[in-house]
């Protein structure tokens, strides 16, 4: 009985938490491929070129997640601990940190986007087009930023459903203005590429102050505001700064490595040539969508065993740890088998040549096949593991895996065995194999298991 009671409460506790960071991920991978299909009218110079932009956007994107990721095990170990006063510091630590971040990205992007670009592809009107995009979607970061964090301290309190409900107004207004802007609708000039980047700087301004407003108005945080608490929250001692720099360094070089492992692959399509770099994009939906589906458990993962370890419940959290686990890889194989059978419809929605149609699909079904493995490694390394706040084990898992096995594949089935790009990206893919197996050394050990 007392098992029964414990399995209900399990699965009560992720599907709270799991179900609304799911469905804003759907909603924002769902958008998005509206968005691509948009831009995939132009062409597959268009396409590219928002591709190759949107791709060095990420590496601020998945820096950005390095601080909501410390936010979120500092945030997770507090609640379950009650420790307002520790919520309060490392709400107003990980906001500073995002923003030094968003400011030193957004001088590159709006001085330096040609120099940036040149560095993917060689293509010429290709990178004008990422250049131009990069430029304008740059003014985003430090709306993105502020967002981000809050959206992470709500999710801990159990509060996830509003980042949702902005997400969801976001993605809306973005698709419209895309429609608007994109194609010249409703009055407004076609502006192509640039109207892209145009609706997605206005679709995050708005989040922002939604996700602004509701924040401070807040019970639980409506008292942050307060410019006297937090200079008083920021004055930490030296044991403290250890501690936060402790979780968040090897987090921000674990994701700072593994996002240019990331740009490396798209360095290797985009000089494959505009049609592998532009069937590689048209993928990039699809696999946010999949990836998006799951990242709820992964979210989750890391609230909810982080808790565990706030309250010193270990034998809990490995349990639950399993059992999460299990629901990963039953999701990914279900979405895997139903991409292969779907893939074509997709890629035959772009107004490109039928052999880039014919490289999306198979692209699609090489993600099919790494995908539960991916998940697995979205769940153990983005969830589980660093619950405990032992993020240097992610750092090295995810270091080893992309640098020593992802990045040197690439470049060999690239440009010296001459394989296309479908089985370049399966390859370079396996990646993903070595580092599940060492996550799984590192998770049956237990000594991620610690308590803040």
């Amino acid at each position: 009985m007392k098992g029964i009671k414990r399995k209900s409460a399990f699965f009560a506790d992720l599907i709270s938490i799991a179900l609304p960071v799911t469905l804003q991920s759907l909603l924002q991978s769902s958008f998005g491929m509206v968005d691509q299909i948009m831009i995939g009218q132009l062409g597959s110079e268009s396409i590219a070129g928002i591709g190759l932009g949107g791709k060095f956007a990420s590496i601020y994107t998945v820096v950005l997640g390095a601080v909501a990721a410390a936010a979120g095990i500092m945030a997770a170990q507090y609640e379950g601990a009650k420790d307002r006063k520790g919520m309060e510091r490392s709400l107003y630590l990980n906001l500073l940190a995002g923003l030094l971040l968003a400011g030193g990205f957004l001088a590159v992007c709006v001085f330096l986007p040609g120099g940036i670009m040149s560095l993917y592809t060689q293509d010429g009107a290709v990178r004008r087009q990422a250049a131009l995009y990069l430029r304008i979607y740059a003014v985003s970061f430090p709306m993105m930023a502020i967002s981000t964090i809050m959206t992470v301290f709500l999710r801990c309190v159990g509060k996830a459903v509003f980042p949702l409900v902005a997400s969801f107004l976001s993605v809306l207004l973005n698709t419209g203005l895309n429609y608007l802007l994109i194609f010249g609708r409703g009055g407004f000039p076609g502006m192509g590429v640039q109207g892209a980047a145009v609706a997605s700087v206005i679709a995050q301004a708005a989040a922002f102050v939604v996700m602004a407003v509701y924040f401070f108005r807040d019970a639980d945080f409506g008292s942050y505001g307060r410019w006297e608490r937090m200079r008083g929250a920021l004055r930490l001692s030296g044991e403290e700064r250890i501690q936060y720099l402790g979780i968040l360094a090897p987090i921000l070089v674990c994701e700072f490595v593994w996002s240019l492992g990331e740009n490396m692959y798209a360095v290797i399509y985009g000089r494959m040539g505009t049609a592998p770099c532009a069937a590689m994009t048209m993928t990039g939906p699809v696999q946010g969508l999949m990836i998006g589906l799951l990242s709820g458990i992964s979210q989750a993962a890391g609230i909810m065993i982080g808790r565990h370890l706030g309250k010193g419940d270990y034998e809990t959290a490995y349990k639950d740890s399993r059992r999460l686990m299990g629901c990963g890889f039953a999701g990914s194989a279900a979405l895997s088998l139903l991409l292969v059978w779907l893939g074509g419809s997709y890629a035959s929605l772009y107004n490109v040549e039928p052999q880039v149609q014919r490289m999306t699909y198979l692209i699609l079904v090489a993600f099919a096949i790494i995908s539960p493995i991916k998940v697995q490694n979205m769940i153990l390394g983005g969830g589980i593991i660093r619950s405990g706040g032992m993020t240097r084990y992610v750092m090295w898992i995810d270091m080893i895996g992309t640098w020593l096995f992802g990045v040197p594949l690439g470049f060999l089935a690239a440009f010296v065995w001459k394989l296309q790009i479908p089985q370049v990206y399966l390859i370079l893919s396996l990646e993903e194999v070595v580092r599940f197996l060492i996550s799984i050394v590192v998770f049956r050990k237990k000594s991620w298991m610690r308590r803040l």
